[in-house]
């Protein structure tokens, strides 16, 4: 499947995505269990978008025993970069200084996260 669908999950298919990056491989059944942790989510469904995403190139499935184990295909980072970008591209045009204005603008940022934001500035610009 085409690199356009890996960087295109649904909302759906994060949810599993961050499961899979959190717990690591699993089988639909404990991917399903853990859904359900937060909401009811019948296990055909769950089987359906997790057979979905193997199609897409999302996740890979170990079909060497009889349950069948899923891991994520893809990064989390790498996920995170390509959503956030599109994200900015689409919501901001393109201006990384305007999304974060917004986000700083509309949240109280502690202490701590102006201190990591501030080390951030510092590391781009020694970079350029």
């Amino acid at each position: 499947m085409s690199d356009d669908n890996k960087l295109k999950p649904t909302e759906g298919e994060l949810e599993i995505l961050q499961i899979l990056w959190e717990n690591g491989p699993a089988s639909v059944r404990q991917v399903n269990d853990k859904l359900n942790e937060q909401r009811e989510v019948g296990y055909t469904t769950t089987l359906k978008i997790m057979q979905i995403m193997a199609d897409k190139g999302l996740v890979n499935r170990n079909t060497e025993s009889r349950t069948h184990i899923y891991a994520a295909a893809i990064s989390e980072e790498d996920t995170q970069k390509r959503l956030l970008q599109k994200f900015v591209d689409a919501t901001f045009r393109g201006s990384a200084m305007k999304m974060v204005m917004q986000a700083l603008g509309n949240h109280k940022a502690s202490d701590e996260e102006l201190k990591e934001i501030k080390a951030l500035i510092d590391r781009i610009e020694k970079k350029s």
